[in-house]
Protein backbone atom coordinates (compact mmCIF):
# COMPACT_ATOMS: atom_id res chain seq x y z
CA UNK A 1 0.00 0.00 0.00
CA UNK A 2 1.14 3.67 -0.69
CA UNK A 3 0.44 6.51 1.36
CA UNK A 4 -0.43 9.83 -0.53
CA UNK A 5 -0.49 12.87 1.12
CA UNK A 6 -1.67 15.76 -1.24
CA UNK A 7 -1.11 19.83 -0.58
CA UNK A 8 -0.66 23.05 -2.04
CA UNK A 9 -4.68 23.60 -2.47
CA UNK A 10 -6.09 26.91 -1.47
CA UNK A 11 -8.30 29.77 -2.75
CA UNK A 12 -6.78 31.26 -5.61
CA UNK A 13 -9.51 34.28 -7.87
CA UNK A 14 -9.66 33.29 -11.54
CA UNK A 15 -7.22 33.29 -14.11
CA UNK A 16 -4.83 32.04 -11.40
CA UNK A 17 -2.42 29.80 -11.02
CA UNK A 18 -1.79 27.08 -8.17
CA UNK A 19 0.82 24.10 -7.96
CA UNK A 20 -0.75 20.75 -6.11
CA UNK A 21 2.26 18.22 -5.00
CA UNK A 22 1.32 14.92 -3.69
CA UNK A 23 4.19 13.02 -1.46
CA UNK A 24 3.84 9.12 -1.55
CA UNK A 25 5.85 6.66 0.77
CA UNK A 26 5.50 3.06 1.41
CA UNK A 27 6.21 1.25 -1.79
CA UNK A 28 8.24 2.22 -4.97
CA UNK A 29 7.11 5.48 -6.47
CA UNK A 30 8.99 4.64 -9.62
CA UNK A 31 6.27 1.42 -9.72
CA UNK A 32 3.03 3.28 -10.09
CA UNK A 33 1.21 5.55 -12.65
CA UNK A 34 0.02 8.48 -10.90
CA UNK A 35 -3.11 10.15 -11.62
CA UNK A 36 -5.35 13.32 -10.43
CA UNK A 37 -9.32 13.35 -9.85
CA UNK A 38 -11.56 16.24 -8.66
CA UNK A 39 -14.50 15.92 -7.02
CA UNK A 40 -16.77 18.85 -6.50
CA UNK A 41 -20.35 19.02 -4.38
CA UNK A 42 -22.98 16.72 -6.23
CA UNK A 43 -20.55 15.62 -8.83
CA UNK A 44 -19.10 12.28 -9.24
CA UNK A 45 -15.05 11.89 -9.40
CA UNK A 46 -13.75 12.84 -12.35
CA UNK A 47 -10.50 12.26 -13.60
CA UNK A 48 -8.19 15.00 -14.42
CA UNK A 49 -4.27 13.99 -15.52
CA UNK A 50 -2.07 10.83 -15.62
CA UNK A 51 1.36 10.30 -15.90
CA UNK A 52 3.25 6.91 -16.74
CA UNK A 53 6.09 5.47 -14.44
CA UNK A 54 8.89 7.48 -16.41
CA UNK A 55 6.90 11.07 -16.71
CA UNK A 56 7.57 10.85 -20.14
CA UNK A 57 3.48 10.46 -21.03
CA UNK A 58 0.96 12.27 -19.39
CA UNK A 59 -2.88 12.72 -20.50
CA UNK A 60 -5.58 14.97 -19.64
CA UNK A 61 -9.04 15.77 -19.46
CA UNK A 62 -10.32 17.96 -22.16
CA UNK A 63 -11.76 20.64 -19.46
CA UNK A 64 -7.57 20.94 -18.68
CA UNK A 65 -6.18 20.29 -21.29
CA UNK A 66 -3.28 23.08 -22.20
CA UNK A 67 -4.12 24.62 -18.70
CA UNK A 68 -2.87 21.70 -16.37
CA UNK A 69 0.66 20.09 -16.24
CA UNK A 70 1.34 16.82 -14.69
CA UNK A 71 5.06 16.21 -13.73
CA UNK A 72 6.53 14.20 -11.06
CA UNK A 73 9.38 13.61 -9.37
CA UNK A 74 10.82 10.02 -9.03
CA UNK A 75 13.98 10.56 -6.33
CA UNK A 76 11.30 12.74 -4.18
CA UNK A 77 8.33 10.27 -4.60
CA UNK A 78 6.22 13.10 -5.39
CA UNK A 79 3.93 13.65 -8.23
CA UNK A 80 2.93 17.63 -9.08
CA UNK A 81 -0.37 19.19 -10.84
CA UNK A 82 0.33 22.29 -12.08
CA UNK A 83 -2.97 24.59 -12.66
CA UNK A 84 -3.03 27.55 -14.71
CA UNK A 85 -5.60 30.01 -15.92
CA UNK A 86 -7.79 28.86 -12.84
CA UNK A 87 -11.79 28.77 -13.32
CA UNK A 88 -14.65 28.79 -11.24
CA UNK A 89 -15.65 24.93 -12.63
CA UNK A 90 -12.47 24.24 -11.44
CA UNK A 91 -13.29 24.53 -7.66
CA UNK A 92 -13.37 20.74 -6.25
CA UNK A 93 -11.38 18.35 -3.58
CA UNK A 94 -8.28 17.03 -5.93
CA UNK A 95 -6.98 13.83 -4.79
CA UNK A 96 -4.14 11.97 -6.11
CA UNK A 97 -4.42 7.82 -6.90
CA UNK A 98 -1.39 5.31 -8.02
CA UNK A 99 -2.14 2.65 -10.28
CA UNK A 100 0.04 0.06 -10.92
CA UNK A 101 -0.39 -0.98 -14.69
CA UNK A 102 0.52 1.56 -17.31
CA UNK A 103 -1.83 1.22 -20.62
CA UNK A 104 -5.59 1.17 -21.08
CA UNK A 105 -7.99 4.06 -19.91
CA UNK A 106 -6.19 6.17 -17.18
CA UNK A 107 -9.52 8.37 -16.72
CA UNK A 108 -11.64 4.66 -15.25
CA UNK A 109 -10.82 5.61 -11.57
CA UNK A 110 -11.37 1.84 -10.88
CA UNK A 111 -7.96 0.91 -11.64
CA UNK A 112 -6.73 3.09 -9.12
CA UNK A 113 -5.77 1.75 -5.52
CA UNK A 114 -4.46 3.98 -3.27
CA UNK A 115 -6.26 7.29 -2.77
CA UNK A 116 -4.48 10.86 -0.76
CA UNK A 117 -6.87 12.42 1.38
CA UNK A 118 -7.73 15.25 -1.20
CA UNK A 119 -6.60 18.74 -0.51
CA UNK A 120 -9.62 21.64 -1.50
CA UNK A 121 -9.20 24.26 -4.37
CA UNK A 122 -11.68 26.98 -4.37
CA UNK A 123 -11.44 29.10 -7.36
CA UNK A 124 -13.61 32.08 -6.96
CA UNK A 125 -14.79 34.93 -9.68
Amino acid sequence: QVQLVESGGGLVQAGGSLRLSCAASGRTFSNYVMGWFRQSPGKEREFVAAITRNGINTYYADSVKGRFAISRDNVKNTVYLQMNSLKPEDTAVYYCATSRSEGGTYSYSGRYIDWGQGTQVTVSS
